[in-house]
């Protein structure tokens, strides 16, 4: 396949201090065998002024229903052989990142690698979080979604459905690893997750949508369903109420 091993897709809207550190970490990888493509839903913020005097390798800028458009539209413009999702916000984790994954989908070529994150847990620090093994799919997420990359081929012909405001990134990988037959998992930090996103900021709608497509596509039982949403919401009543003890359950250790 002609063009990059990795193509970066960043979504954005009205966050030009997120898309700086965004762009900040991808400047500072050694490996430079990537495309960046923006998709910005409409900012008004100076983003666009931003864009424009140091352009990435693809942008556009329109209003788009959400960053899953905006992931839809890049995602058709992209040339990599990889893609990899790192939101406006988002960064890679150190500057030797992109080095290590390349080597690692050089040398197995995965249809999905995928690795640790780091996070703010709720306590001031960055902490890593581990990723679950993708067998555990029907919890949720094996790893956040800066921290998966799909063969392009893969998923060529598929789409985030707009349906879902917060889990369409759940619902595609999904069926992303139904159709996979390798995939890897590198023990190690690749991005560090945005601490103001979506996800976070409409905790309990991502939790609805999760479980529509626990029932729509993996077809759980109600029962099931309900056990795995009764641990989500004590989970997120934890790190609400107490984010030490919460980060001591699911994070490793503290990083900073």
């Amino acid at each position: 396949m002609d063009g990059p091993l990795l193509s970066v897709i960043t979504v954005t809207r009205d966050d030009r201090a997120g898309l700086a550190r965004t762009r900040a970490s991808l400047d500072a990888q050694g490996w430079r065998e990537f495309e960046w493509l923006v998709a910005d839903g409409g900012s008004t913020d100076g983003t666009l002024g931003d864009l424009a005097r140091d352009p990435p390798h693809w942008w556009d800028s329109r209003v788009d229903g959400g960053p899953f458009g905006g992931m839809n539209r890049a995602m058709g413009q992209a040339q990599g052989r990889y893609l990899l999702f790192l939101n406006g916000g988002d960064r890679l984790a150190g500057p030797g990142v992109l080095a290590g994954v390349a080597a690692a989908l050089r040398a197995g070529s995965p249809d999905l690698l995928y690795g640790d994150a780091l996070e703010d847990p709720g306590t001031g620090h960055l902490a890593l979080k581990p990723s679950r093994h993708w067998r555990w799919v029907w919890y949720g997420m094996p790893a956040h979604h800066c921290a998966i990359l799909y063969r392009r081929d893969l998923v060529a012909d598929m789409e985030f459905d707009m349906s879902y405001r917060i889990a369409a990134d759940y619902a595609f990988t999904l069926e992303a690893i139904r159709r996979a037959c390798r995939i890897s998992r590198m023990p190690s930090a690749l991005a560090v997750f945005a601490p103001d996103g979506l996800s976070r900021r409409h905790a309990a709608l991502g939790r609805q949508e999760q479980d529509r497509i626990r029932a729509e596509i993996l077809g759980l039982p109600q029962g099931v369903r309900r056990c795995i949403s009764a641990l989500q919401f004590c989970m997120a009543s934890l790190r609400s109420a107490h984010p030490a003890a919460y980060a001591y359950l699911r994070f490793g250790r503290k990083q900073s």
